[in-house]
């Protein structure tokens, strides 16, 4: 089973080439270039330089959020459109899970949080894999406080990674309860995140929903038009 994977619900890119569990190869950008610009010519660059094409792939995974809503409609236009082009299933996953497999190691209560602005983040929290709450999207200081009672009462240290971990990471950290960010190389959403929680969906049997993005939350266009309509009201 392959499985090529797509990441762009934050201010990184990145894709993926998963076999039997084993990264094949991986490509990861993070310079403040759109994703229009830099997922497709680094999906093709890794292809290539893997000796793979899309006749090679099994299946497309790719984060349909939460996230930025432009970068989740890339990411997941760009994965329908290699799938149906190759006549391929495709499948989406949560952002915030994704990430939480590359710290399930740790034995950690894992805190991933995404900066949603407004002093707010999408969040969720792990334990060993498994998810212990439902994504969200909240004040970065409430989330925190719901991560450190749920560390005290499992006796569990704290880590925090994503693009709002520090949002969360400098709440927690003075509560009593151990807390770190996670190192740079997995700090960040990553499309190998992605494509793990994709075969486990995979080996697990379960079926999955189209491929379309999931937003926690209206956008700002979308805010900003009912807020008007209340204010002519």
């Amino acid at each position: 089973m392959r499985i090529l994977a797509i990441e762009s619900s934050a201010k990184s890119a990145s894709c993926a080439l998963l076999r039997d569990g084993e990264v094949e190869a991986a490509n990861y950008q993070n310079v403040g270039l759109t994703h229009s610009q830099t997922l497709m010519p680094m999906i093709e660059s890794m292809m290539k330089n893997a000796g793979r094409t899309m006749a090679d792939v099994d299946i497309v995974a790719a984060s349909h959020g939460p996230g930025s809503f432009t970068g989740v409609r890339i990411g997941v236009s760009t994965a329908l459109g290699l799938a149906a082009g190759a006549d391929k299933p495709s499948m989406g996953v949560s952002t915030l899970e994704a990430m939480s497999r590359l710290t399930a190691h740790t034995g950690a209560l894992t805190v991933c949080a995404m900066d949603a602005r407004r002093s707010e983040v999408y969040a969720a929290m792990f334990l060993d894999g498994e998810r212990l709450c439902d994504d969200c999207a909240v004040p970065a200081s409430e989330f925190a406080a719901r991560a450190v009672e749920t560390a005290k009462k499992l006796g569990k240290s704290v880590i925090c990674l994503g693009d709002g971990a520090e949002l969360c990471y400098n709440q927690i950290k003075d509560s009593g309860v151990e807390a770190r960010l996670a190192p740079p190389h997995l700090l960040r959403q990553s499309a190998v995140g992605v494509a793990m929680l994709a075969a486990d969906r995979l080996s697990a049997g379960e079926n999955f929903p189209p491929l379309r993005p999931v937003y926690l939350r209206a956008s700002q266009a979308e805010r900003m038009k009912k807020e008007r309509e209340q204010n002519q009201n």
